[in-house]
């Protein structure tokens, strides 16, 4: 074996090996509660005197989700997000 053979077998192996294992998967159970589905509305951010206040049109209002819309079958994730009401 000469060392081009040599260096072609190597970079074969390399490459094999990279695709190799699955040990790097993350299981997500989509019937718990993520952080996101937790959040709470919290107080509103007033500027101290002297200061500017906030544009209360540069805030991105969170919707509220439709509470009638279709809920996913238990276990199965939400491809799409629920409809705002």
């Amino acid at each position: 074996m000469n060392k081009s053979q040599l260096v072609a077998v190597l970079v074969l192996g390399a490459a094999i090996s990279g695709c190799g294992g699955n040990d790097s998967v993350v299981v997500v159970d989509c019937d718990e509660g993520l952080q996101y589905q937790n959040r709470e509305v919290g107080k509103r951010v007033v500027a101290p005197e002297g200061l500017d206040q906030l544009d209360e049109f540069a805030e991105m209002p969170i919707p509220k989700a439709d509470p009638e819309a279709a809920k996913p079958l238990p276990g199965k994730c939400v491809d799409m997000p629920p409809a705002v009401g």
